[in-house]
């Protein structure tokens, strides 16, 4: 297991000079709050112009795009399920927001990415279930993709770094 390549911290993704950035999305991508507006505001307008040509992204899909004005290359779009208690197929859906990231990182062979905590925002997602989730399927994505070398997870408070170090214990 190459657990050594999942790295953790507390800054602003915007600011990360990676292969790609992966954006918590609202289904239009055409920015929005939080994360995506950070995003958006970051990248400069060529992005929004991009993410027009692209008729947005269902929940748990991905769709990539130039990086622009941000250190990263790319940015992954993907959108992320609004908690509504847990039994809507949530966890499974946010799942899928890392195998399709994933999926796009492998077909681009990018060796770094970062994720935020998707879904964990205004969408609601408990951190803690959210944290387990990402860890796995960066664990599986690990023993899938070879050239892989870095995966970041960008936490935005020191409670969500706590969730992803238990989830990596």
């Amino acid at each position: 297991m190459k657990k050594k390549i999942i790295k953790l911290v507390e800054t602003d993704i915007t600011t990360l000079s990676v292969d790609v950035i992966v954006n918590a999305a609202n289904s239009s991508l055409l920015g929005g709050g939080g994360v995506d507006g950070a995003i958006h505001r970051a990248a400069g307008p060529e992005l929004l112009t991009e993410c027009r040509t692209l008729n947005g992204c269902p929940t748990s899909e991905a769709k990539i795009t130039k990086g622009y004005k941000l250190p990263a290359r790319f940015v992954i779009h993907t959108v992320g399920p609004i908690w509504r208690g847990g039994n809507h197929e949530e966890t499974h859906l946010l799942a899928e927001c890392y195998r399709n990231t994933f999926k796009i990182a492998q077909t681009q062979h990018l060796e770094t990415i970062a994720f935020p905590a998707i879904s964990t925002g205004a969408y609601g997602f408990p951190v803690k279930v959210a944290a387990k989730i990402a860890v796995r399927e960066t664990m599986i994505a690990a023993m899938q993709i070879p050239f892989l070398k870095q995966v970041i997870f960008v936490c935005f408070t020191p409670e969500t770094r706590e969730a992803y170090e238990e989830a990596l214990q």
